[in-house]
């Protein structure tokens, strides 16, 4: 120990190092605050090149870093975050005026009329919208007299609450005053526009446009556009025809008929008609799809003829989706496989004289498919996905209701070295089929297994046993009634890092999956950190007592939660306010946007932290460093 002298000063002992003086020695000095240890200039470089979400996970450090954060806004070229659904009054303070604005990307499920003003920013060269239910019309007027330079614009359910006004007006200002366009996708119900000139507006539309999306589109509006298109090409003695999409290389139409289409050809779609889609060969993405939804119908009147002289035309076609044409057999989509030696991606849909022959001799292409989707094909057996698992580049491939396929299929698949996405709903396979899953070599990043009803708990260890474990990240078993609290169990103990579980209309499942999906561990981390998207709709075993299990700070990253609209409305009305970036389905609806067909899109993992935003949005209040610590 230390001897104190008349004056204060220190002895060393002999033992050693002295003990501070808790009298004469001073308290630590506080570090030096961000701005004295580094120059806001510095900062504000660092911070100008970080994406949208980390830029507002930086802001929450101190009060220089906000400062820094807050400026970058005023001048950064894009501004994407679609990982959370703001409000206006959130959304307003992050997107202050800033001529360098280029690109903007957001979820607009919680914005409406109020925010068009925010959104129709001049200088735009891109806006991708989702979900604009509560948007109306004027959103299109507004970007035809704001944006004259916009090049890619992509909405999607733009005006689909009820009472939203939206007239074909709004399609003209749209066409008229954005003549730059390139990419346009209006993925909404298209009757809206119905007119008299819908088919003739668009002679205004930009000629640089190569890539087209229309959602639900009546076929007497889509055959009366061909016609116009067809009339404009075979005009004569004018100086400048009006010339339809000469450059589109991209087109994708969907129908919905609420009756069956009559037999007349000026009402439906014929191996005529079929023809004028790609007159000049240049499309290189073609989607044609008849939903379902209404009544079960299908281009009755579209054979493999039309098909085998439409393939003539296609050979510089990347992708093709084809949905609801009954008629075409074999013969037609192995021409379509033959004439296009680019084709990357192939969707067909309700296939229902597709048989194995489709692939019989695809060895002998130049083929190297990354993308199949072949829903509702159910003549397609085991022998068929052999065939096709000759695409060792397979990255995506959909199996959905493919009713005659089973252990043997996946077997063959199970040795893809580059699969990322499988969809296997509803088909025929047994725990065996996992078994082949746990032992490949398949990357898997997404797995579904919805309405295998063969499956047991026993699947599930078969699955985890190799490195899927490590690669898995999306996960459905769904409708599975012999599936329990113990698979669970079984995942939670496996500790993959999933972001994605869909356990949906499952009897078995109880409170105990919830209590240990809140509790898994992930690399040290508890409190189920990593799930992003959980759907227990309508699972037999869902209490009252699982609600406790989703309060802060549990499952700090989860954005979705599916429960059954049964439970009670006042603890469920509590958890969406202390969880405002929690989206909350209760009527049995899909959650997020599963199965999506786009590359590398959907396998894409990043650790979500939006939640932690929540201190820097919210009325946009000064918050101190402690509070931002202890936030």
């Amino acid at each position: 120990m230390s001897v104190r002298s008349p004056s204060s000063t220190r002895v060393p002992s002999t033992t050693g190092m002295s003990a501070p003086d808790p009298i004469d020695d001073p308290a630590p000095e506080p570090p030096p605050a961000m701005d004295a240890a580094l120059p806001a200039a510095v900062v504000a470089t660092i911070l100008s090149r970080l994406d949208v979400r980390s830029l507002l996970l930086a802001s929450a450090v101190c009060r220089c870093f906000r400062s820094c954060a807050s400026h970058a806004l005023s001048f950064l070229p894009a501004f994407h975050l679609l990982e959370v659904v703001l409000t206006h009054n959130l959304l307003r303070p992050l997107l202050p005026r800033n001529p360098a604005l280029r690109s903007l990307r957001l979820d607009a499920a919680r914005l409406d009329d109020d925010a068009v003003d925010c959104l129709a920013r001049p200088g735009l060269h891109e806006l991708t919208l989702r979900n604009c239910n509560n948007i109306s019309g004027r959103l299109l007027r507004e970007l035809s007299a704001t944006c004259p330079d916009l090049r890619v614009l992509s909405l999607n359910s733009l005006a689909d609450r009820r009472g939203l006004a939206m007239t074909f007006s709004d399609l003209r200002a749209l066409l008229d005053g954005c003549s730059s366009l390139e990419t346009l996708r209006l993925a909404f119900d298209l009757s809206k526009f119905d007119n008299p000139s819908f088919s003739h507006v668009w002679s205004s539309a930009s000629e640089g446009l190569f890539s087209l999306e229309m959602g639900f589109i009546p076929l007497q509006m889509l055959l009366a556009l061909l016609a116009v298109a067809i009339e404009s090409r075979q005009r004569i003695g004018y100086v400048k025809a009006p010339v339809f999409f000469p450059s589109l290389q991209k087109l994708r139409l969907t129908d919905s008929p609420i009756m069956e289409p009559e037999s007349a050809t000026a009402t439906d779609l014929t191996d005529a008609g079929l023809q004028q889609i790609n007159p000049k060969g240049k499309l290189k993405h073609l989607s044609l799809i008849r939903s379902q939804e209404f009544i079960y119908t299908s281009f009755r009147h579209v054979n493999d003829l039309g098909i085998l002289l439409m393939s003539e035309k296609c050979t510089n076609l990347e992708s093709i989706c084809l949905g609801g044409f009954s008629r075409v057999t074999d013969t037609g989509f192995r021409a379509i496989i033959h004439s296009c030696p680019g084709l990357h991606k192939l969707k067909v849909t309700n296939g229902s004289h597709l048989t194995d022959l489709v692939f019989h001799d695809i060895v002998a292409t130049s083929l190297c498919l990354t993308h199949v989707s072949l829903r509702w094909c159910t003549l397609l057996t085991d022998a068929g996905i052999e065939r096709l698992s000759f695409n060792k580049g397979l990255n995506v491939l959909d199996l959905k209701d493919c009713k005659s396929l089973g252990d043997e299929a996946v077997r063959a698949l199970s040795c893809l070295p580059r699969l990322r996405k499988l969809v296997l709903d509803g088909t025929m396979i047994t725990n065996q089929a996992m078994e082949y899953l746990g032992v490949g070599v398949c990357p898997l990043a997404s797995l579904s297994l919805r309405g295998c009803y063969k499956l047991t708990n026993d699947c599930i260890p078969l699955l985890f046993a190799g490195s899927v474990k490590e690669s898995l990240h999306a996960l459905d078993l769904s409708r599975i009634p012999s599936l329990t609290d113990d698979a669970i169990m079984v995942i939670v103990r496996t500790r993959t890092p999933l972001t994605e579980l869909r356990l949906r209309e499952n009897p078995e499942i109880g409170d105990a999956s919830v209590k240990a999906l809140a509790s898994m561990q992930f690399e040290g981390v508890t409190r189920g950190s990593t799930l992003q998207l959980l759907d227990l709709y309508d699972c037999g075993g869902i209490t009252l007592l699982a609600m406790k299990w989703f309060k802060k700070p549990l499952f700090p990253r989860l954005r979705w939660l599916g429960l059954k609209g049964s439970l009670n409305r006042i603890m469920v009305d509590a958890l969406v306010l202390t969880r405002p970036f929690l989206r909350l389905a209760c009527g049995g609806e899909e959650l997020g946007t599963p199965y999506r067909d786009t590359s590398g899109e959907w396998c894409r993992h990043e650790d979500d932290d939006s939640e932690d935003l929540e201190p820097w949005h919210l009325d946009g209040e000064a918050v101190s460093d402690a509070e931002t610590v202890n936030e």
